[in-house]
């Protein structure tokens, strides 16, 4: 069984998919793009749009009854790899002590120009 989730505290999706899928205790993120929920606009620079695109996450995981420290792998998808060390100091501090598995890659665009898009599984806070 899965159950889908749409959080009001994030940005809506830029597509056809929802916030997050709940299956087998797990939840599934869709990306998470630096998008402030209100205005729907990016800020400006990848720090301020990976602070957002975390804080996006975190509405999500929230509204699916998880959180940040729940969280078991992540996906960073950069628009210039260069960035990686930039990321990574505003990712760590987040995801502090026993963090999660991570990938991260630079890709060719990201949806409306974005310069880091986040996704995560988590795992279903008890």
């Amino acid at each position: 069984m899965k159950k889908t989730i749409n959080a009001p505290k994030a940005p809506a999706a830029v597509g056809p998919y929802v916030h997050a899928v709940e299956a087998a205790g797990l939840i599934f993120t869709s990306g998470q793009l630096g998008l402030d929920p209100k205005s729907g606009t990016l800020p400006e620079g990848v720090e301020a749009q990976t602070r957002q695109s975390i804080e996006n996450l975190a509405a999500v995981l929230e509204e699916a009854g998880s959180g940040l420290d729940q969280v078991v792998k992540t996906s960073v998808f950069l628009e210039d790899i260069g960035d990686f060390a930039k990321v990574n100091e505003i990712y760590a501090q987040y995801f502090k002590g026993d963090v999660p598995a991570r990938s991260c890659v630079q890709v060719a665009k990201l949806p409306k120009g974005g310069l880091v898009e986040i996704e995560a599984i988590a795992v279903k806070a008890e």
